[in-house]
Order: C-alpha cells, then structure tokens, then sequence
C-alpha cells in the first residue's frame, strides 16, 4: 500500500522539469520570432533599396537599427530564460 502512495516525482522534481521546460519555449519562441523578424527587415530593405538607390544610406541606417532591436529581443529571451533556471 505504501508503494502506491509514495509519488514517483517530488515537488522539487516537477518544478524543476517545468523551469527547464519554460527555459526552452521561452529561446524557442523569442530566438524563432527573431530569426523571423530579423528576414523580413533584411529582405525588405533589399527591396526598398533596389527600388530607390539613392536613398540606400538612410534605408541601410534604419535597417541596422531595427536589427539591433529585433536581436535585443533575443536577448532578453535568453536573459528570461536564464532566470527561469538559476532563480528559486
């Protein structure tokens, strides 16, 4: 009878399998959307700066810096998803 009532995981167990499971959605999704994000500034300022090259200096400006927020999402994922590791 005691083996039925005694859990296969303890508490510690569980909470620790979910903080890695959140840890990896949270790089999954944030590096994914990035990735995603990070493409369609890229293709579409080859776009832009193909249709007007006169103003590729300040298209290539703003793309840098759109880029530059875009990969601060991803860091901020990985910075999250450290938390949810080393933090009690």
């Amino acid at each position: 009878m005691e083996e039925l009532t005694k859990s296969i995981l303890s508490a510690a167990d569980i909470i620790t399998i979910t903080k890695v499971i959140f840890a990896s959605l949270t790089i999954m999704f944030g590096a994914g959307f990035a990735a995603f994000a990070q493409g369609k500034v890229v293709s579409q300022s080859v776009d832009c700066i193909s249709r007007q090259p006169e103003s590729a200096n300040d298209i290539r400006f703003t793309m840098i810096i759109g880029v530059a927020m875009i990969e601060s999402l991803a860091i901020y994922c990985l910075l999250v998803s450290l938390i949810f590791l080393f933090v009690k």
